[in-house]
């Protein structure tokens, strides 16, 4: 069965950096557009950023460009997210999803991890 498995998050302060990870199983990545969304206490779920299938199509929130990247291996089946400048406001559970063909909408996205966790304080 497929397999979407976070890993990374932590606590950090206030203009720090994190490196999450999402590692695959049971798919052919190479197959699937991998996103990162994110869910922060009291909030409802938001996209983040997504990856096209090759790598070579990439798309942030607002609030994260500049300061987040995405990036794919395909031939270790994980997709990474690099968090940098890192806000309270960024505090959240971060998940990774799969689907064939990009997307934002988290309705859109069939395959789910269980997410990591991401606290940013001082």
């Amino acid at each position: 069965q497929v397999q979407l498995v976070e890993s990374g998050g932590g606590l950090v302060q206030p203009g720090d950096s994190l490196r999450v990870s999402c590692a695959a199983s049971g798919l052919t990545f190479s197959d699937y557009a991998m996103a990162w969304f994110r869910q922060g206490p009291g909030k409802e779920r938001e996209f983040v950023s997504v990856i096209s299938r090759d790598g070579m199509s990439t798309h942030y929130t607002d609030s994260v460009k500049g300061r987040f990247t995405i990036s794919r291996d395909n031939a270790k089946n994980t997709v990474y997210l690099q968090l940098n400048r890192l806000k309270p406001e960024d505090t959240a559970v971060y998940y990774c999803a799969a689907r064939v063909g990009i997307s934002a909408f988290a309705d859109e996205y069939v395959y789910w991890g269980q997410g990591t966790q991401v606290t940013v304080s001082s």
